[in-house]
């Protein structure tokens, strides 16, 4: 199944439009797995089977791993979910952006090495750094469009003939190089304007990937009037820190539970 089905059914079975990063930061991860050898792949295989109920998809962003010299856990891991919840599509979150023959290698490690059903990359370099990845033409290749942290606007609101970087992007994206259908956007929660003319741009089919709800601000609301379809889905309205560290009276695989149950509920309650 491509990864635009398998969004599109993870929709609709899971009634959900939350994905779950899984940013798994050493020193923040509980006292029961400091020291353990596979305290990473331990941590994140107990928040998806924890919040598995109420997602979309799971986001593992791969510097986490990487620093830690974990690669072999984002592999074991990358394979429980397969295994475990192939219903739920895995988006590897690398924002790569190479040429040519780099990205293809950059490909082979995403999608052969990992298993993921898709991957963010940057639009930088042009077509021919983000072709290897369309050649994987069952996977998705969410391309960086409008990103949620305030440094983006140093290059992604330069002005070309009257338009704005990002909507170039956008435009570049949804009409040249998502021939396959596979392609989606980055943009983030805390910019819901932009949100709003990016999914005017590339109207419904285009699936948004949207960071920045929870412990970066964003709010669920604005996010689900500005970037919703017609059909009230078309993101992945994505959360990291706050559900991972969720703070609770029980075990904090229940207190990252009910963050996700909870956000969970309040993007369905305003799309």
């Amino acid at each position: 199944m491509s990864f635009i089905k398998k969004l599109n059914a993870a929709w609709a079975s899971s009634n959900s439009l939350l994905m779950v990063g899984l940013d798994p930061d050493m020193p923040r991860l509980p006292a029961e797995l400091q020291g353990k050898p596979d305290a990473i792949f331990q941590f994140c295989k107990q928040i998806v089977d924890a919040t598995a109920p109420f997602v979309c998809g799971f986001k593992p962003q791969i510097a986490y791993f990487a620093a830690e010299r974990a690669e072999g856990q984002l592999e074991d891991l990358c394979a429980y979910i397969r295994e475990t919840y192939p219903h739920l599509p895995i988006m590897l979150d690398a924002k790569r952006g190479d040429i040519g023959a780099t990205a293809t290698q950059y490909a082979r490690e995403v999608f052969g090495r990992y298993g993921a059903d898709a991957v963010t990359v940057s639009p930088y370099l042009g077509s021919d750094s983000v072709e290897p990845y369309l050649e994987w033409n069952d996977r998705g290749v969410i391309v960086l469009c409008r990103t949620s942290n305030p440094g983006g606007s140093d290059l992604q609101f330069l002005v070309t003939d009257g338009v704005p970087l990002y909507l170039r992007v956008a435009d570049l994206v949804a009409n040249k190089w998502n021939t396959n259908g596979q392609c989606g956007l980055v943009v983030g929660a805390t910019f819901p304007n932009e949100l709003a003319a990016v999914r005017k741009a590339v109207g419904d089919n285009i699936p948004l990937l949207v960071p920045g709800v929870g412990a970066q601000g964003g709010d669920v609301k604005a996010t689900c009037a500005a970037g919703c379809n017609s059909s009230g889905t078309g993101m992945m309205i994505n959360s990291s820190r706050a559900i991972l560290y969720a703070k609770g009276t029980g075990h904090w695989t229940d207190a990252a539970a009910e963050v996700a149950k909870q956000t969970r509920d309040d993007i369905n309650a305003h799309r």
